[in-house]
Order: C-alpha cells, then structure tokens, then sequence
C-alpha cells in the first residue's frame, strides 16, 4: 500500500451533497449520473460508475459524501465533477452515508 503525507491527505476536499436528479448514462451499462446539491458550495455533475447496484431512482434523495476537488474528467462525453465515495465488495457496491442528517455543503473533516 502506498503511503501519502499527511499534507497531501489535507487536500482532499469531501462534502456532504443531496442526489436531486439521477439517470443512466447512454449506451453505458455501468455509469450513472447524478445532479447533485452541495448548498451554498452549489451543484455538480457527477458521474459514477454505481448503475449495476443502484437504480435512478434509488439515488434520488439520498445525502452522500463527495470528494470535490478532483480534476473533471469525461465518460463517454458526460463530465463528471467529483466522486461519490463508495465500497467495492463481491457482488456490489455500498454507499458510505452520513448517520445523521446533515445539511448540503458540509465538509468531512
């Protein structure tokens, strides 16, 4: 496992968003994109790679944290604008979400 410093750790930047609008990405099997709400931080586009776990519609609502710092990058000409912060284990993916409610924006610390 490669180690980072801590210093590189403090540039990630997570935020809690709200899911507003979710749909599958076309001619792609395994991307979904979300609109998502971050308050005053604003909306983003992200596009993640859940389709084969998670309906639209099971998105739709749900609070999650996001890494929003990261470069965009383009899948199959949708730009996805950060990352949802996800498991991988056999069979599907989990979502990490907050055990609480909290309000659009929030930064993990």
């Amino acid at each position: 496992m490669d180690q980072i410093t801590f210093e590189e750790f403090k540039k990630i930047e997570i935020r809690i968003g709200k899911v507003v609008a979710c749909e599958k990405v076309e001619n792609a099997d395994k991307l979904l994109k979300l609109q998502v709400d971050f308050g005053t931080f604003g909306k983003r586009q992200i596009v993640s790679g859940i389709a084969q776990s998670f309906t639209p519609e099971e998105m739709v609502g749900k609070k999650l944290p996001f890494i929003v710092n990261l470069e965009y990058r383009k899948f199959k000409g949708e730009e996805s604008q950060g990352m949802v912060m996800a498991i991988d284990v056999p069979e599907k993916t989990v979502l990490l979400v907050p055990e609480e409610d909290v309000p659009e924006g929030t930064e993990v610390v």
